[in-house]
């Protein structure tokens, strides 16, 4: 048996000896993804191809730490029902041995074919890294084709993440990058053939105005096209707080622009935050058949206290986003619930007008939509969420994980605050503000035992709450 099959033998393992505890966790999700026990984080490889969505992620399964990973592989054919589908890497070649780190899928000659970074460390924990490529002729069984892309002089081994895409008949990649001053960076690569790859360099940088000095690391850069712009997606390592702005351990967020491809250049405006809560990184992006540009994001922060979630005694830690459509709108990035998740609704709780003071009760799986201006919210007696109408500012507050204390994350709204549309999953919350204006995701480990909703408003709010699905992923389909 050679390595890439013992490792993948000793994951299912995991599995089946872990998977029931999982389970059983009062925190473990009801329609959201999570790993079916260990470590998952970014999403990989999001695509659609012959009417199935298929969402790779990385994956540790033999523990709650990171390490060296697996590719995942859910599937789904509406983006609300899905199934863990059998691995669809392993980290068991010598240009892969410390991790299948992530990448993205494309078509191509009808196979789905994966890039991903294979990251190599030596005794010393010195790095390599290589742009790796496998492919399938069904979307389910892979095979590895080796590397790709060798790392630039120009850049360190912090050089992963790879995203690839079509334009006018040819092939390009961009790559999160470390520059040698250690100035994170996006590296642009084309190729005609999808074989050889010529590097037309960086086309945009930490010091690249109008940003300054603006992190160590970019990772997982995504770059599309929405309503007449470029849009670049990507998560910076090393910014320092400043205000109300960058308080998670790393961001999440784009810049809008234009990429002039023969001259392999990229002007663009400032940055801005994607997602407002605690828990967002690494995003990824598709163009799905109905021509939606859907995202998915990692509902964690590497590096933000992890490993103090109560999750980890029971064997798993992290969980995906929902996948929301994006849009531009007057020059910024909205994110939309897809319509698919109203079928995630299984009896409306409630539906009408609301006091200028509400107290109730609500299922752990739940959805809530308002149309008003809701002055507070608070859920679980854990999570609250104010408006304060004389500087639009909406801020989440919760207590910290691992010392209880209370921690705020907060945006501006263009204007007043029209609406809110709430996902609630046992231990997670997104928040969708003024049509998907300003999202907030977070976990949240309230008492599983509580369920209270208290609402306070102008007295002019419409409410409607559902009760949704608690068992909307199969985690049981693999090999024995």
């Amino acid at each position: 048996m050679n390595l890439n099959k013992a490792l993948t033998k000793q994951a299912y393992e995991e599995v089946e000896n872990h998977i029931e505890r999982v389970q059983e966790d009062p925190y473990f999700p009801g329609f959201h993804l999570a790993p079916p026990t260990g470590l998952l984080n970014d999403p990989n490889g999001w695509i659609q191809w012959k009417g199935i969505y298929h969402l790779f992620f990385q994956w540790m399964p033999f523990k709650t730490g990171h390490g060296a990973k697996f590719w995942g592989h859910f599937s789904s054919e509406n983006l609300t029902d899905w199934t863990l589908e059998p691995i669809a890497l392993t980290p068991g070649d010598w240009y892969d041995k410390n991790g299948c780190y992530s990448g993205s899928a494309i078509i191509h000659e009808d196979k789905l074919k994966l890039f991903y970074t294979g990251n190599v460390k030596d005794e010393n924990g010195d790095r390599e890294s290589y742009q790796c490529l496998a492919d399938s002729t069904d979307g389910f069984s892979f095979s590895k084709k080796g590397v790709q892309v060798e790392l630039p002089d120009e850049y360190t081994p912090h050089f992963r993440d790879p995203k690839v895409w079509e334009h006018n008949g040819r092939w390009y990649m961009v790559i999160g990058a470390q520059t040698k001053e250690e100035k994170g960076a996006v590296a642009l690569f084309e190729s005609t053939d999808l074989r050889e790859w010529n590097n037309r360099g960086t086309i945009s940088h930490a010091n690249k105005p109008p940003l300054s000095e603006f992190g160590y690391m970019w990772e997982c850069p995504d770059i599309f096209s929405l309503s007449g712009k470029d849009v670049l997606l990507f998560s910076p390592q090393g910014l320092s707080p400043d205000g109300i702005q960058f308080n998670n351990m790393y961001q999440s967020g784009y810049v809008l622009g234009e990429l002039d491809y023969p001259q392999a250049s990229f002007d663009h405006g400032t940055f801005e935050e994607i997602d407002r809560g605690f828990e967002f990184y690494a995003p990824q992006t598709t163009e799905d058949e109905k021509g939606r540009r859907i995202l998915f994001g990692w509902m964690g922060v590497p590096d933000q206290q992890e490993f103090e979630q109560p999750t980890i005694e029971n064997g798993w830690v992290h969980q995906m986003t929902l996948p929301r459509e994006l849009r531009l709108v007057n020059g910024r990035l909205h994110q939309l619930p897809l319509p698919e998740l109203n079928e995630l609704r299984a009896e409306n709780v409630f539906n009408g007008p609301i006091d200028i003071q509400y107290k109730g009760s609500i299922a752990r799986t739940s959805e809530i939509q308002l149309k008003g201006m809701v002055k507070k919210l608070c859920l679980f007696d854990n999570m609250t969420l104010t408006y304060d109408e004389k500087q639009s500012l909406l801020t989440l507050e919760r207590p910290n994980v691992a010392d209880g204390r209370p921690e705020r994350r907060s945006c501006i709204l263009s204007g007043a605050l029209y609406s809110l549309q709430l996902y609630i999953d046992h231990s997670s919350l997104e928040i969708f503000a003024n049509d998907g204006e300003a999202v907030f995701t977070s976990r949240m480990f309230a008492d599983p035992e509580n369920h209270s909703l208290f609402i306070e408003s102008d007295g002019k709010v419409d409410m409607a709450i559902w009760r949704l699905k608690d068992n909307t992923v199969s985690y049981m389909n693999h090999p024995e």
